[in-house]
């Protein structure tokens, strides 16, 4: 987590060859003064050899870095770009500036073919690692001492994080602000960026989707989804959500994989976790009033959560991420304002 009123440095690694639409992803989240919205202060450097000569990108654009590797010592994140072309080979003091920073301890990402960078350092090797799921083979043929993971939108192996395809680059970015950031942060970006603030990691890569029944059983998941953002308070089970969409649970689950890439257990607990933090960020009602508001039932059900899936406490995250208490709002406000920033996936 970061420390708290100090801007978080971020430096992108730029060289011949990465991805504009990458670029513009990271420049979008960290390059953007969202202060008076509540998001803390970024310092996005672009990072390169030198400062003078401009880097060509596809389509006719260039970048010219405004800082040398040597800025990588003080950044808190640094994010390497997408290749065009996966095998592109990185310049080799581009490899060692990667290597001394994940030796210093500073959070590495790299978005889609970016991993090829990261392996090609020898930074993934004996760690897991994902990439966009048409070059998963190509990553473990060239380098085969890296465990790639199959199908994940985004994983982390020893501070080093690698994502998916295109879009699950910018929830990965989303993912970074959250966890250094939380959850308020990351939502005022998303916004800003009108996509969407919450997708996990785990979740499926793509979705195959049969046709044409889907229609009606995506309607019919979209909403008992909607109810159940709506009253994540209440225990609500798999069974009550499947009964919700008349379907049998077995069904229920099967279709709600297909339609999510996720679990339905495992979504209502995503969701879950997202309402508490945010009432955590955004109030300070006592833990239990917020585990019974965001569902768990109890304070130690929700700290086992956390613990699973944000390697923190409640206590812990609430003393970190904390925003001036407001007003404690009814149950019913309360959890509907937690639970409204995360997307109703179609």
């Amino acid at each position: 987590m970061a420390e708290p009123h100090r801007t978080y440095r971020v430096a992108l690694v730029a060289f011949p060859g990465i991805r504009a639409f990458d670029v513009s992803v990271v420049t979008e989240v960290w390059g953007s003064d969202r202060t008076d919205r509540g998001v803390p202060a970024y310092d996005l450097r672009r990072t390169g050899t030198d400062t003078t000569t401009p880097i060509p990108l596809r389509g006719g654009l260039t970048l010219l870095p405004d800082r040398t590797l040597d800025w990588l010592g003080r950044a808190d994140l640094i994010v390497v770009p997408g290749l065009d072309d996966h095998l592109t080979p990185a310049p080799e003091p581009v490899l060692d500036a990667l290597r001394r920073a994940h030796a210093r301890g500073t959070t590495v990402a790299a978005l889609c073919g970016g991993a090829f960078t990261l392996a090609q350092a020898g930074l993934l090797d004996g760690r897991r690692a994902i990439t966009h799921w048409n070059l998963v083979d190509v990553l473990r043929a060239h380098h085969p001492l890296v465990t790639v993971v199959p199908d994940a939108l985004f994983i982390e192996d020893d501070n080093i994080w690698t994502a998916a395809g295109t879009a699950a680059g910018i929830d990965l970015c989303l993912h970074l602000v959250r966890t250094a950031h939380g959850a308020e942060a990351a939502a005022t970006v998303a916004r800003s960026m009108v996509t969407a603030p919450f997708r996990t990691g785990t979740q499926a890569q793509f979705i195959e989707r049969p046709t044409p029944r889907t229609d009606r059983d995506a309607d019919a998941l979209a909403g008992v989804r909607e109810h159940a953002l709506r009253h994540l308070h209440e225990p609500l089970t798999v069974a009550d959500l499947a009964a919700r969409a008349g379907m049998s649970p077995r069904s229920f689950a099967r279709h709600f994989q297909a339609e999510t890439g996720t679990t339905p257990l495992r979504w209502l607990l995503d969701q879950r976790v997202a309402a508490a933090q945010k009432l955590l960020e955004r109030t300070d009602l006592p833990m239990p009033e917020v585990a019974r508001r965001a569902g768990f039932g109890s304070e130690v059900t929700m700290r086992q959560h956390f613990a699973a899936r944000l390697a923190t406490s409640p206590r812990a995250y609430r003393a970190a991420f904390t925003t001036t208490a407001a007003p404690a709002p009814t149950t019913a406000s309360a959890t509907a304002s937690a639970a409204g920033s995360n997307p109703i996936a179609r």
